[in-house]
């Protein structure tokens, strides 16, 4: 009798998991057909078919070649690269953090980069004409991971705490976002402009390399983030219950919210303070896989990917002939949303 009842519970995981996995490989396609939408759809006055046919048999050094795969098609990968890697920093905060509401956007490390950024653009060293092009990514980088240091240093007092870093990540934001406000009145007309256009995010513009440094990046970090899946599960269920697991709460903490530091920053010094994806994403795939991050975690990067390319999409098809800064979109979609989860969150445990 007991070994027909574990071959029914075998049978049973093994279809929940390829279920769930099923799930996964949907999204996967959905995130290729936006792909390719954005790829051949959302550049004005250029056919589809012209474009599928240089995707098909590239051409060298023809003006086709270089709009496809040195303009578009950077922009779209690092958009679906992106938008996997904010998912998945958001789903990773709201579990360390037992809080719904939590992302990088939220804590203060997209804020710390804005300011980077905007304050490299007013003392000029965005104008160096060697290292002009990544100084500005470089001090977004640096401030972001100086916002984590700032949320880890207020949480070591408190034995890190999941309320004391979301309310010290609150109070960073304000601190940022007034510095910043600070920057965009000092500056100059054209270091003002390009402060503008970064803060509302963008994916234009970036090149290869770049787009390399990101995926290589989010790969190392997802790797490393999903062999702890068993134990960020178990910290979903509170820091007591995973402790009494022998799970190191506080050092799992420490560890992931670098990794997760780590990759949304370099995403953000590249691309601009891109919102909500964080948010959104990880929501979405927990309305459909639930909690177990073995199938959260990678249904969260898909997600993420989708919206960032839709509204990427949206961004260059909604007027004929002028893009609007892809950051717009995600915080008109984001902040309902956001609003959404304050009307729930008296129902969810923090």
């Amino acid at each position: 009798m007991s070994e027909k009842k574990d071959d029914g519970n075998g049978f049973q995981y093994g279809h929940y998991a390829h279920r769930k996995y099923l799930m996964i490989a949907a999204g996967i396609l959905i995130a290729a057909t936006v792909f390719f939408i954005d790829l051949f759809f959302s550049i004005p006055y250029i056919s589809p078919s012209v474009l599928f046919e240089e995707f098909i048999h590239p051409g060298g050094t023809s003006v086709m070649h270089v709009i496809l795969w040195d303009l578009q098609m950077p922009t779209v990968i690092a958009g679906i690269v992106c938008g996997a890697a904010f998912g998945l920093a958001g789903a990773i905060m709201q579990t360390l953090l037992n809080n719904p509401l939590a992302s990088p956007y939220t804590l203060g490390i997209s804020a710390g980069a804005g300011f980077g950024a905007s304050l490299t653009m007013v003392v000029g060293l965005g104008g160096l004409s060697i290292l002009g092009t990544y100084m500005v990514p470089a001090g977004a980088f640096i401030f972001a991971m100086l916002a984590t240091g700032g949320i880890f240093v207020v949480a070591k007092a408190k034995g890190f705490s999941a309320d004391v870093m979301v309310l010290a990540g609150i109070g960073l934001v304000f601190l940022f976002q007034a510095l910043q406000s600070l920057m965009q009145y000092l500056a100059s007309p054209d270091a003002l402009s390009g402060i503008v256009f970064w803060t509302f995010g963008s994916l234009n513009g970036i090149e290869w390399n770049e787009v390399a440094m990101i995926f290589a990046l989010f790969v190392i970090a997802f790797i490393l983030i999903y062999r702890k899946c068993w134990a960020l599960t178990a910290m979903r269920l509170g820091d007591r219950r995973a402790e009494a697991l022998g799970i190191d709460t506080q050092g799992m903490r420490k560890w992931m919210f670098v990794l997760v530091a780590l990759m949304t920053s370099t995403c953000v010094a590249f691309v601009g303070c891109i919102g909500f994806i964080g948010i959104v994403g990880p929501h979405v795939a927990r309305m459909i896989l639930g909690e177990d991050q073995r199938y959260l975690l990678p249904m969260s990067c898909v997600c993420g990917a989708i919206i960032l390319v839709l509204a990427d999409i949206l961004c260059g098809t909604i007027t004929s002939g002028r893009e609007y800064p892809i950051g717009i979109f995600t915080s008109i979609v984001g902040v309902p949303f956001f609003f959404y989860l304050l009307m729930k969150k008296k129902t969810v445990k923090t």
